[in-house]
């Protein structure tokens, strides 16, 4: 996490959230296109659950990074998609356990709903690795 001189912490002190800046000198780009929590099969996962609706998110886009040779450690930015901000901080350790310490810039919305009506979140990234 980096902390910018005339901006609001990102987050708390004892919980930050986000970066408000990341850079790479890094080549290659990668784009996850927003992930919902379905399953191999494209099944729902954690119905009215929200943390295991997050872990199978960032599970799926730990999957996708994987096909491009990334990790979550790789990920520079993420936008996040929320039906209930209140479903959001119940599930918001769940996130913290996928991008521990590797704090991406990050854009959370509340929207009125996703493209399936049992999802809660939806979270679309961009990483950087080495080409």
């Amino acid at each position: 996490m980096q902390t910018v001189p005339g901006l609001a912490p990102p987050g708390t002190a004892a919980k930050p959230a986000y970066s408000h800046v990341t850079s790479s000198s890094r080549k290659k780009m990668i784009f996850i296109a927003g992930q919902l929590a379905r399953d191999p099969q494209g099944k729902p996962v954690g119905v009215n659950d929200p943390k295991a609706q997050l872990r199978q998110v960032y599970e799926n886009l730990k999957t996708a990074l994987a096909a491009e040779g990334a990790t979550l450690a790789d990920v520079v930015q993420t936008s996040t998609f929320v039906t209930s901000w209140d479903k959001f901080r119940e599930a918001g350790d769940a996130r913290l356990e996928y991008v521990g310490k590797n704090l991406p810039t990050s854009t959370t919305v509340q929207v009125s709903a996703l493209a399936f009506p049992e999802a809660l979140f939806e979270v679309n990234a961009i990483a950087m690795v080495d080409a």
